[in-house]
């Protein structure tokens, strides 16, 4: 057989986020999930990070479906944005069918696309491949490792897991499985590289529930926790520890209200009868027997705490009475507007409970003894670290050879990494495109491309000078001083010799464009600006973005 198997990574390697991974053979192509990822604090105005599927453009005829292996956003927030490109099918289990139809509602696109729903243990063939759902543990339920057939060999993606032997519900990972397909031979695992930094092993969901009753004990207190809003048995031991004290729970922030509807219609959270009240009741309640749930575990400007700290909120207004607590861990990059929120809240008197020493929150995915147990069941002859930003593939890679395998078994790939899987070996030597398509707008509809980034960029470190010229028709001469106006450069009055300096400048170069018999306004403007441009970095070394506007008269 002359086809050869290819993995390619579109997202998801070297970095935290947009998870998407190609597998082919053959005609035939499936992808594995379909993740967003998150601005970082130099994308001004950028509200969600998605891969480039310009890949998958090109072949969109051979897609034959897309496997999704949870409801994360880093595994599912591209859905909608690749749905209106490609028509694919997608497979995955009912609480992550059950997010993404909420995604598609939202962009119309849920009557134009086929959901097939499988649970874990369930086997299904999508073109030449054969895919398995294995059962794993995670922060969100319903979550699946995946043990792909291929005519070629068996391919393991472990999806996002950790190994819980006391889950909040279901059942512990399915070792089991793990241990008989790597007794069948496995040709290569892909594994989640995200907490590979972390010896040890980690720690169980029932550790957190049981610090939530240490701190609803003896409380008199409003209590308001903020939390990861997919976090389904996170949710469901808060609204345990409010019924065991008898208090009423009130949720804020749509993405809080919407799982926790759906988790609760699937049969994934058992909520007590008369626990769970609406929020515009809960303040007609005595403080000390209510608990609010609120999204913004991370600090988001848009979020229900956020808006709660900083006296946006229209129904909740934080002080003295209240107890806040931050049952989550910072995601790289958020720290600082974390601390922004949480030094608000104490300013409005609120006793803030966020010391990780509390075990207020545990991570949904494996440490280094789990990652090697996995790996001793699964026994790959291959291996590929995904999921993680480059310290981690290489930590993974590390780990891997402890297990035994060979170093030239394992490949440390890059977004757009082609992956080959031939007689002689594995090869990784070419590449296709891949990277981040930046989005902005409120509905996440206009891509930002590299131009406008770049003078956004620009406008924020050096700021803007717009130079108003009033120039004669006739013969192109100025009639008056050109009028310099700044915006994040420098106050005007603060340096009037500049100024000076500029206007003078510009009116050198609307003299010499008459001397040389330039009429041309867009030659004109670009003379003054290249001028300006010149002499601004000459005396204060930075380059402000430079509009000259021409007026006729």
């Amino acid at each position: 057989m002359t086809s050869k198997l290819k993995i390619i990574p579109l997202g998801g390697l070297g970095e935290i986020g947009k998870n998407m991974t190609v597998l082919e053979f053959g005609s035939d192509l499936i992808l594995i999930d379909c993740g967003m990822g998150f601005p970082d604090d130099d994308m001004y105005g950028i509200d969600v990070v998605l891969p480039d599927i310009t890949y998958l453009r090109n072949n969109a005829s051979r897609i034959r479906g897309l496997i999704i292996t949870h409801g994360h956003e880093d595994h599912i927030g591209s859905v909608p944005y690749v749905l209106k490109e490609l028509d694919i099918p997608i497979y995955t289990t009912p609480l992550t069918a059950a997010l993404i139809e909420l995604k598609l509602e939202e962009h119309d696109l849920l009557h134009n696309t086929q959901i097939f729903t499988k649970k874990p243990g369930a086997v299904f063939r999508i073109g030449c491949f054969t895919i398995e759902f294995i059962h794993v543990n995670h922060s969100i339920p319903d979550s699946v490792a995946l043990a792909i057939r291929t005519p070629v060999g068996t391919v393991v993606h472990t999806g996002d897991f950790k190994i819980d032997v006391t889950p909040i519900s279901g059942s512990m990972i399915d070792l089991v499985r793990f241990g008989e397909i790597g007794r069948e031979g496995v040709l290569a695992m892909m594994s989640d590289s995200t907490n590979v930094e972390k010896a040890g092993h980690s720690d169980s969901e029932r550790k957190v529930g049981e610090s939530f009753d240490k701190l609803f004990q003896g409380c008199d207190k409003r209590i308001i926790i903020t939390t990861f809003a997919s976090n389904v048995h996170r949710l469901q031991q808060i609204i345990d520890v409010a019924a065991r004290y008898r208090r009423k729970v009130a949720v804020t922030g749509r993405s809080m209200e919407n799982i926790l509807r759906t988790a609760t219609v699937l049969g994934y959270m058992n909520v007590p009868e008369n626990v769970v009240v609406d929020l515009d009741q809960i303040n007609s309640l005595p403080k000390n027997r209510t608990v609010i749930i609120s999204t913004g575990s991370q600090g988001e400007a848009m979020s229900a705490l956020y808006r709660m700290a900083f006296s946006e909120h229209k129904q909740i207004q934080i002080d003295a009475g209240d107890r806040v607590i931050i049952s989550a861990s910072a995601i790289p990059g958020n720290e600082n507007t974390i601390s922004r929120v949480i030094d608000e809240l104490f300013h409005k008197g609120a006793e803030v409970i966020y010391d990780r020493n509390t075990e207020l929150h545990v991570s949904g995915h494996a440490c280094q003894e789990e990652q090697k147990m996995l790996l001793a069941l699964v026994k790959p002859k291959y291996f590929i670290p995904v999921h993680g930003e480059r310290r981690m593939l290489v930590k993974h890679a590390e780990l891997a050879k402890q297990m035994g395998i060979p170093s030239k078994n394992i490949v440390i790939a890059e977004n757009g990494s082609v992956i080959e899987f031939t007689k002689k070996g594995i090869l990784c030597e070419s590449s296709v495109q891949a990277g981040a398509v930046l989005m902005d707008g409120s509905g996440g509809i206009n891509e930002v491309g590299s131009v406008v980034m770049r003078d956004r960029h620009r406008l924020a470190e050096d700021g803007m000078i717009v130079v108003v010229m009033s120039c004669s028709s006739y013969d192109h001469k100025l009639l008056a001083d050109p009028e310099i106006v700044t915006r994040g450069f420098i106050y005007v009055k603060e340096a009037e010799a500049l100024m000076g300096e500029l206007q003078r400048v510009v009116r050198e170069t609307i003299d010499s464009c008459e001397t040389q018999k330039i009429t041309d306004w867009n030659n004109i403007k670009l003379r003054v600006k290249s001028n300006l441009s010149g002499y601004l970095f000459k005396t204060t070394h930075r380059s402000p973005m430079i509009l000259p506007v021409v007026t006729e008269i």
